[in-house]
């Protein structure tokens, strides 16, 4: 087992968004032989529970019923789904929009792209864990589509320490536990976490995960979180014509979800490009907008719609700071 070890910055992704985070970070990316991680039964702990959720399982059973229960199940089922990442007290409501979509009778495998907020990555990596454990109950990670992908060359290991301290990943465990525990034992996860890609690269994890995606039995999860506005994250456009600072945030992450609604990777990143929102899970978004490019490309109809939109807070003033969030399906009818 070859292992390589290296001490960096504790940064995101992109000197934008600038959280309050620990200034360093030993990690290790781990270069394994999949067959040898197949056997080993590590298993990845819920790190975030009792901080960012209730680490009690019956009473985060019940806050996700409740929340499920208020969304309205217009489209099901999803073939992925974008959801927000935070605490659940900010977005456990709006992240429930696109869980109501998912159809367990369907869904077999769940894939899940989180962004990389405390390592830096050019690619995405995969999990050395084969169980990612919840309040709920334990999730197994699918290894045989984890040695179909670690064969494609393109795939780093990231130790249990790095997949711990991100948070991308696990904040959707529970709702996919929920949405899924009809049948717990009838399906696996996929997880991934999603470093600072290129467009080429994204178009090309896009036209791997193309496969995957028109797949019926596999729902692909995106890890996001809409503008990051406020000092605290060196982002603050603002434009005066939408009146106060919220409504122009709002009008800003709208114009990213109307050219994600349209299943365009290239207007996207145009976009992105020209405003420079901070939206955190912007590589893993662009890895799905390829991928639906790559089944458009070849017949494939499809739609994506988001269901609903909540800030943190109302920013009024230059001091002010809030996070979006934003819920979506994509459709294969």
């Amino acid at each position: 087992m070859l292992f390589i070890e290296k001490v960096v910055l504790m940064r995101t992704v992109s000197r934008r968004f600038a959280l309050p985070i620990k200034t360093s970070f030993t990690f290790r990316l781990a270069f394994v032989n999949v067959v040898e991680m197949s056997k080993r039964k590590s298993a990845r702990e819920a790190s975030h529970a009792g901080s960012w959720y209730t680490a009690s399982g019956p009473q985060l059973s019940n806050q996700l019923d409740s929340w499920l229960a208020q969304a309205q199940p217009s489209l099901r089922p999803a073939r992925a789904v974008i959801a927000p990442h935070a605490g659940y007290t900010y977005c456990g409501t709006c992240a429930a929009h696109a869980y109501k979509q998912v159809d367990p009778l369907h869904t077999k495998h769940v894939f899940i792209l989180g962004p990389s907020h405390h390592v830096h990555l050019n690619g995405c990596a995969l999990s050395s864990a084969c169980i990612y454990k919840t309040p709920l109950y334990d999730l197994n990670i699918d290894q045989q589509i984890y040695a179909e992908l670690w064969q494609t060359g393109l795939f780093e290991r990231m130790s249990i320490e790095v997949d711990e301290e991100e948070h991308s990943i696990e904040m959707h465990l529970p709702f996919v536990a929920k949405v899924m525990e009809s049948r717990r034992d009838d399906f696996t996860i996929v997880p991934i976490l999603v470093g600072s890609l290129n467009d080429s690269r994204e178009k090309e994890y896009g036209k791997l995960f193309s496969k995957y995606l028109n797949d019926p039995s596999n729902l692909f999860v995106i890890s996001s979180d809409f503008c990051h506005w406020g000092h605290r994250f060196r982002y603050t456009y603002y434009d005066e014509t939408q009146g106060e600072i919220y409504n122009s945030v709002k009008h800003l992450d709208r114009m990213g979800m109307d050219l994600i609604e349209q299943l365009d990777p290239v207007a996207f990143s145009n976009y992105l490009k020209k405003y420079r929102n901070t939206i955190c899970g912007r590589h893993p978004i662009g890895v799905l907008l390829n991928a639906a490019t790559e089944l458009k490309n070849i017949g494939v109809a499809m739609s994506f719609t988001f269901l609903n939109y909540t800030q943190s807070s109302h920013c009024r003033k230059l001091q002010d700071s809030s996070v979006s969030y934003a819920a979506g399906a994509l459709l294969v009818p």
